[in-house]
């Protein structure tokens, strides 16, 4: 099997590692215990969680054991990092919920049973932290000058409300949590968003000063898609993973809805499928790209809400939006295809919405907006014409933006003409020979 390390670059996880030799031999030659944070903040976590939650369940796959920590202690204080005012401070009592339901959403990536995953909250043992023992044995490995050369402080040091004192003893909680964890769980790793860096370091730091060890962190990018949008935010809000606050169909339809740009990345960072296959994505465009969406979607959401919401997912977009033919070159280690919910392409062309026109009506022409009104792709003449001056009208895949374009037999195609209003809906025109 690659090593873990090589698998999670290759797939666009890593940003930074401390001691990349030394990590590398670490997940080559032991069961390595790691450790990501979690915010409590919210009873859900959402699709820009994804990077630290799928490195935990390759971390897995991988024969190693993720332990993930609710940051119940961290989350009565308030993590700096990346923001530029203080966080609304939590009640234990709306950590301890937050963290079930963190903790169920997670089970959907990890396998918690017999200890191969382990969900713990450090409030366990930063509640009972005695402040003049702290300080004396852990206040002291740290210097302040270094601290607030940290980016996880900058930005609150230079906003207007600055940085107050509650907040500047994060670092030393975050890095008491990694030697918490070195001494009672052998965690060696701990790992995060690239703004942690600084309180990685520093928990680093911390248990080689205590115990002359060396543990070590890595750190993620931040991703965005292609067009600078942060992942997992819409028009409509944050995708979360709790399918009361986003269904399993929504979530399906933001992987549909990937830029094209992003189908091969998001592919390697947010499925299973062997990185071989993902690389041989960049070679499609067009209809073949659309078809390799379907796979990303199918397959995000199999591994976030399991596979019979998956196949709803699928089969509701399929009955919104007509059907599209998967060939079994795209991806074949999918589950899509195992499940054959791929149909024949003859299948699929009838689940599309299509009316049947006779040739002979195209010989004299039929203006395209009455045409769009007509089968119902827009709601009136005056409708059909703002969608073809707007550029969202297209003909067998061609975009028109003359509003008094002619629809002729020319633009008949094996008898079809396929038309298109937006990036969803879609209707064929099915031809028929006039009777001699």
């Amino acid at each position: 099997m690659a090593n873990l390390l090589e698998v999670l670059k290759e797939r666009g996880f890593i940003e930074q590692t401390t001691h990349e030799e030394e990590l590398k031999k670490y997940l080559e030659t032991e069961q390595a215990t790691c450790y990501i944070g979690f915010d409590p903040t919210a009873s859900s976590l959402h699709v820009g969680s994804l990077v630290p939650i799928m490195s935990l369940a390759h971390m897995q796959r991988h024969g190693h054991r993720p332990i993930a920590l609710i940051g119940g202690g961290t989350g009565l204080v308030g993590d700096p990092s990346g923001k530029t005012e203080m966080r609304k401070l939590l009640t234990p009592e709306r950590v301890e919920k937050n963290a079930r339901a963190l903790k169920k959403q997670l089970s959907n990536f990890l396998d918690f049973s017999g200890g191969k995953a382990v969900m713990l909250n450090n409030a366990e043992w930063l509640t009972q932290l005695e402040y003049i023992p702290f300080l004396r044995d852990v206040g002291r490995h740290f210097s302040v000058n270094r601290m607030i050369r940290a980016e996880s402080y900058k930005m609150r040091l230079e906003s207007e409300e600055g940085l107050n004192f509650i907040e500047f003893n994060y670092m030393l909680l975050q890095a008491y949590d990694f030697l918490k964890l070195f001494e009672s769980h052998a965690c060696k790793l701990q790992m995060g968003g690239s703004d942690q860096w600084g309180n990685i370091v520093a928990g680093v730091e911390l248990v080689r000063r205590v115990h002359q060890q060396t543990v070590f962190g890595i750190t993620f990018p931040l991703i965005t898609t292609s067009s600078g949008a942060k992942m997992g935010k819409t028009a409509e809000g944050a995708v979360w993973l709790d399918p009361q606050r986003t269904s399993p169909y929504e979530y399906y339809q933001y992987w549909i809805n990937t830029d094209d740009r992003d189908v091969a990345r998001f592919m390697a960072l947010f499925t299973f499928l062997p990185v071989k296959e993902v690389k041989k994505l960049g070679e499609l465009k067009g209809s073949d790209l659309n078809a390799a969406k379907i796979i990303l979607a199918f397959e995000a959401t199999l591994i976030a809400h399991g596979e019979k919401e998956a196949v709803k997912a699928y089969r509701a977009a399929e009955n919104m939006f007509g059907g599209r033919y998967v060939p079994k070159k795209f991806m074949p280690s999918s589950t899509f295809h195992s499940l054959e919910l791929g149909q024949a392409e003859a299948d699929i062309k009838e689940t599309v919405p299509h009316s049947v026109i006779d040739e002979n009506q195209f010989k004299t022409g039929i203006p395209a907006f009455k045409l769009y009104h007509k089968v119902g792709l827009a709601s009136s003449g005056s409708a059909a014409r703002r969608l073809i001056e707007q550029g969202g009208a297209y003909v067998n895949g061609r975009r028109i933006d003359a509003h008094d374009y002619i629809l002729t037999d020319h633009d008949i195609v094996d008898m079809e003409i396929t038309l298109r209003a937006g990036k969803k809906r879609y209707h064929k025109i099915k031809i028929i020979k006039s009777n001699p």
